[in-house]
């Protein structure tokens, strides 16, 4: 895990959004490889074992995803760099060769298929959410084993930042989610944009 993450991490315990704070064991440059992140609000504390933030809970995505590398970064409509972008489930095997067309971005990877996990292009968490502070990603990309579940779709609009993308492999919800315009629809893939000032 890139030390930077801890800034948009939040405990999945659900009572009001705050930082947490890592105490550090083992690291290599910025990459933390052993450690503790602890939540001030409710005790709860979350390990990072082999550079991996581990909420538990977690399913590991699947290793087919229909996206493409160059499709997805042109969904999320990024001009420059900076910022994070969070990929979750199937989506995020995509990490290794999407992080090229991101200069200067930096990926989260949530539920990774577990080869992608050994690609160090990427921070991995493992969640049974986004653990993710609301407004704090740049663009969210989530993977077909995920899209079904409502709970991940409606997270990744709550975590995309206003005016910015979220990419779903799979049909568009009916009815539309409060809080996001769909930009394009296919039945393999939608693209919508947080609409302005929703959280």
């Amino acid at each position: 895990m890139q030390i930077d993450l801890t800034d948009h991490l939040k405990c999945l315990e659900p009572h009001e959004e705050s930082y947490l704070v890592l105490l550090t064991g083992r690291m290599m440059g910025r990459r933390v490889i052993t450690g503790h992140l602890g939540c001030p609000v409710c005790g709860r504390e979350v390990r990072i074992r082999n550079g991996v933030v581990d909420f538990t809970g977690a399913v590991p995505g699947d290793e087919y995803s229909t996206l493409t590398p160059d499709g997805t970064a042109a969904f999320l409509g990024l001009g420059g760099p900076g910022g994070w972008v969070a990929l979750a489930g199937s989506a995020a095997g995509l990490a290794g060769a999407l992080a090229p067309l991101l200069p200067g971005v930096q990926l989260v990877a949530v539920n990774p298929p577990p080869r992608a996990e050994q690609e160090e292009v990427a921070s991995v968490v493992r969640a049974p959410g986004l653990p993710l502070k609301s407004g704090s990603m740049r663009g969210v990309v989530i993977g077909a084993d995920l899209a079904d579940a409502a709970r991940w779709v409606a997270d990744a609009v709550r975590v995309v930042l206003p005016g910015l993308r979220v990419v779903v492999e799979g049909p568009a919800p009916s009815p539309l989610l409060d809080g996001v315009e769909i930009l394009a629809s296919a039945p393999a893939c939608w693209v919508g944009k947080k609409v302005s000032g929703k959280r």
